[in-house]
């Protein structure tokens, strides 16, 4: 019987067909064929065995088809339920997955409950240092130029009374939530303002390479703690004695900030910031231009993550789920922004 494809075959053949011709157009194909899977497995594999077993019902699916899973949601802001559909539905999401038309795909509460364990294990954080040792044996991290910086994620905004604000800080849940209505409530996001406008939720902060914008640390925090406080924490120390340079902007500029970097012998380019009765000088004005150009690619990384999930809202809630929940974006956007400079044919001295 003649098929869609104008002859004779069977479904597995036509579908073969036109997953080769999706594949040089796919973003996905591209992002299978780049990143070496199997150096995230023994990871996956030592979490999949702390995982509760039992010997009766369906076998659990592999760590590695739900990881991906993870990073094609993180990489498109889906939820639960949608990443299901989206499966079912998308062909060059089954190849990127390695799935045919009969395999079984797991469900929304599948992907939850391996979100949420992998959350609880804290296991978000080895992968991405994987993922940077991977980079650095490429060549792709020099550390030389680094970017410090942070973004404000936000959290879907909480209808709160004042009493229950008290309750709440206070380490104590308000008796007057049931259980359902508890789960639904972020009690560890905080608000901030920026540029006189509020933002409820967390802050992603990053040492970005300044050579190739790809993340090479990150912390995740609440929306109300400020930027300089993780400064220490973000900076990615050499183990021999090299010149690096350290960019950031004027919120980080202090007296601590510059013992810091001064104890680690790194070199101080963060932007400096006037004070009272203390106005910069000519020559600060002009080193902060000059800095200034390289300090401001890392808006690319933040940029470039809005872009593709459209939003900086996270989907989850409670500061362990979100803060795996944006390791995850950052994985994810190092995974993308390596097949970028792999096409452009990007080598980066060592």
């Amino acid at each position: 019987m003649p098929s869609i494809f104008g002859e004779e075959q069977d479904r597995a053949d036509a579908l073969e067909i036109y997953l080769k011709k999706l594949s040089s157009k796919d973003p996905l194909s591209a992002l299978k064929k780049t990143i070496k899977w199997d150096i995230f497995s023994a990871d996956l594999r030592s979490f999949r065995k702390s995982l509760k077993s039992y010997d009766t019902g369906r076998p659990p699916f592999d760590p590695m088809l739900m990881f991906k899973i993870l990073i094609l949601q993180s990489l498109y802001n889906l939820s639960d339920e949608v990443m299901e559909f989206m499966i079912r539905d998308r062909l060059s999401f089954m190849h990127f997955l390695d799935l045919s038309l009969g395999d079984r795909v797991p469900d929304a509460k599948t992907i939850w409950f391996f979100r949420n364990e992998l959350s609880k294990a804290d296991i978000v954080e080895c992968l991405f240092s994987r993922f940077k040792e991977h980079l650095e044996s490429q060549g792709f991290m020099t550390h030389k130029g680094q970017i410090i910086d942070a973004s404000i994620v936000e959290s879907p905004h909480q209808r709160i009374t004042s009493s229950e604000k008290t309750k709440i800080a206070s380490g104590e849940t308000p008796s007057s939530w049931s259980d359902a209505k508890t789960r639904q409530k972020d009690t560890d996001a905080t608000w901030a303002k920026k540029n006189d406008k509020s933002y409820f939720g967390y802050k992603n902060h990053v040492n970005a390479d300044a050579s190739t914008k790809l993340i090479s640390r990150y912390a995740v925090t609440t929306a109300s703690v400020h930027d300089s406080q993780v400064f220490e924490e973000l900076l990615d120390v050499p183990n021999a004695p090299d010149e690096v340079f350290v960019y950031a902007d004027k919120a980080y500029h202090s007296g601590a900030t510059s013992e810091i970097l001064r104890g680690y012998k790194m070199n101080n380019l963060v932007l400096r910031r006037a004070s009272r009765g203390k106005p910069l000088t000519e020559e600060e004005k002009a080193k902060n231009s000059e800095w200034s150009r390289i300090r401001s690619r890392v808006e690319h990384v933040f940029g470039i993550q809005c872009k593709q999930i459209g939003n900086m809202v996270v989907r989850v809630i409670g500061y362990t789920r979100v803060r795996a929940s944006i390791g995850l974006r950052n994985l994810g956007y190092n995974m993308k922004r390596l097949v970028f400079l792999k096409k452009k044919g990007a080598v980066c001295s060592e």
